[in-house]
């Protein structure tokens, strides 16, 4: 990817500020997503929201000027498998069937997998620190799922940690892309996203599901999705790359899963057990710190 541009002080603040409204912007999206499955079955959606994006972004790329000509087809393709596909298939499977809380934070897990990852596929060691956050947040994990019976984890609970590692599989890609040759980071996301739409939207049509019900409801969530989650905050989040750190910007993402159980707990009462109360705030403090490990290049 192109490195970050040297930022005023100005475009710093201006891009915390886009930070900050990614943060509601993703995070009021798990419940929006909520609402997208009592309508549509969740492949369906998926596949929905991230065609309408892709073309969304195509349309922005064309509008701008820039070339739409991917220049790394096949492998923004492999991503578009995993890190649209995969997260967002599991993702919605899960949100179909569980509550918003723990499904949110799980699916969030994949800065521990990217760390294991770039161990056995780029050569980048596991700092001390990195370790201790992968345990803690394991430990969550497993508080999460439920102690009682770690031998038959809940099945969304399981889709969400296989939406987690999906992302991460995808990042791990990009990242080994990216030690090559230099990325635009719009034309990635936005073939990587007509990618992974297209193969959602096949699974959508082998998988036997119920009808979609074009209510005001599923349209309004459809085009939050497509115009506010997608295209919107892709636009805010290469923003954001250009003039932080990405380290910076990646803890900053670690918001979005708290914007959206505390958007959980408000409009769909939804108020996670102690066992998962806790499993969450471990998860989550795990994840702060690896991001800590990351920001501070822990030795």
């Amino acid at each position: 990817m192109s490195a970050p541009t040297v930022a005023t002080e100005r475009e710093k603040k201006l891009a915390l500020l886009a930070l900050l409204v990614l943060a509601f912007a993703w995070g009021l999206n798990w419940v929006v997503l909520k609402v997208a499955v009592a309508y549509a079955p969740p492949l369906v959606f998926a596949a929905a929201r991230m065609i309408g994006g892709g073309i969304a972004l195509l349309a922005l790329c064309a509008w701008r000027g820039r070339g739409v000509r991917p220049r790394h087809l096949a492998t923004y393709t492999w991503i578009g498998l995993f890190q649209t596909a995969g997260f967002m298939g599991f993702v919605m499977m899960a949100i179909a069937i569980s509550g918003v809380g723990a499904i949110s934070t799980l699916a969030y897990t994949m800065p521990l997998w990217v760390a294991v990852g770039g161990a056995f596929f780029l050569g980048e060691r596991l700092h001390p620190l990195q370790i201790v956050a992968l345990v803690l947040a394991m430990l969550g994990i497993l508080a999460i799922v439920g102690f009682d019976h770690l031998g038959r984890a809940g099945y969304a609970d399981l889709l969400a940690l296989l939406a987690g590692i999906a992302w991460a599989v995808g990042v791990v890609i990009t990242k080994r892309l990216a030690n090559r040759t230099e990325i635009d980071v719009i034309e990635l996301t936005t073939w990587q996203m007509l990618a992974g739409g297209a193969a959602l939207g096949i699974a959508a049509f082998f998988v036997p599901h119920g009808a979609t019900h074009y209510t005001l409801a599923y349209i309004g969530a459809l085009a939050y999705n497509i115009f506010i989650a997608t295209a919107l905050a892709y636009v805010l989040w290469v923003y954001v790359l250009d003039r932080l750190p990405a380290r910076d910007a990646s803890m900053g993402v670690l918001s979005n899963p708290i914007v959206g159980i505390i958007a959980a707990w408000g409009f769909l009462g939804e108020i996670p057990s102690a066992s998962v109360g806790w499993g969450i705030a471990l998860t989550l403090a795990g994840l702060a710190l690896m991001a800590y490990a990351d920001r501070s290049g822990a030795r």
